[in-house]
């Protein structure tokens, strides 16, 4: 298969009559295949600059700790199983433009000539949705989430003591989900204009949705809160 062929589209058909089943069965194979392969090839790249993302994604536990930055490998396999699930985690997001681009590459058959003028900018602004919440979340949310349950476990008298397992699974899919809670004005876009939902409900239930959206956050400060000031009088109770 030539790489141009990778990279093009699904042929109309030539009469105004939907293709056969089978025929859509055998583009979507196609489809999966392609995006398998893009992931491999993603997963394999990232695995070879492993240490490289072992150091990023450890960058927030030294600004912490120093001494939170050594993490324990329980396991013998920890090595090779954790450098796998990093490379995969990091292969979506590399790949994630090349992966919505096969999938438009699947349903442009299907879409209107508006839609067709829209797909490639709405791929764009899909992924710069994505990488903007992965980034938001390592630089911004992810210390301060860190730095949360460092403190809450030292509250309680524990040392914290995490191992590698424990640790990347934790990151990996924090940020991979928000960068992914990012995609929303895109989700609800495709939603309105498939119908699914109007403006007049989004406005009935926009008080909940505010609700939902910051209560948790409430709740995450006053437990911070909470945890410091467990630590402040801790220390003065027990100075050094």
């Amino acid at each position: 298969m030539a790489l141009r062929d990778i990279f093009k589209f699904r042929e109309l058909p030539e009469s105004e009559t939907s293709k056969p089943f089978l025929e859509h069965l055998e583009d979507l194979r196609w489809t999966i295949v392609k995006m398998a392969i893009t992931l491999i090839v993603a997963m394999i790249l990232c695995f070879a600059f492993r240490g490289t993302l072992v150091r990023i994604m450890q960058a927030p536990l030294h600004e912490i700790d120093q001494n939170l930055g050594v993490l324990r490998a329980l396991g013998i396999t920890d090595s090779i199983v954790v450098s796998f699930h990093l490379a995969f985690y990091a292969g979506i997001v590399i790949s994630f433009p090349l992966l919505l681009f096969f999938t438009a590459e699947f349903v442009l058959p299907a879409l209107t000539l508006m839609e067709k003028k829209i797909l490639f900018p709405a791929i764009g602004v899909s992924f710069a949705l994505f990488l903007t919440g992965v980034l938001v979340c390592y630089f911004w949310l992810l210390p301060k989430t860190i730095l949360f349950f460092f403190h809450d476990t030292e509250s309680l008298g524990w040392a914290p003591a995490w191992t590698v397992q424990q640790y990347y699974s934790f990151v990996t899919r924090f940020t991979l989900g928000f960068g992914l809670s990012f995609e929303l004005p895109v989700v609800v876009l495709v939603l309105v204009r498939f119908g699914l939902i109007t403006y007049e409900f989004m406005a009935r239930t926009r008080p909940y949705a505010i609700v939902l959206t910051f209560r948790p956050r409430f709740r995450f400060r006053s437990r911070a809160s909470r945890a410091r000031s467990s630590q402040i009088r801790r220390r003065r109770e027990f100075p050094c």
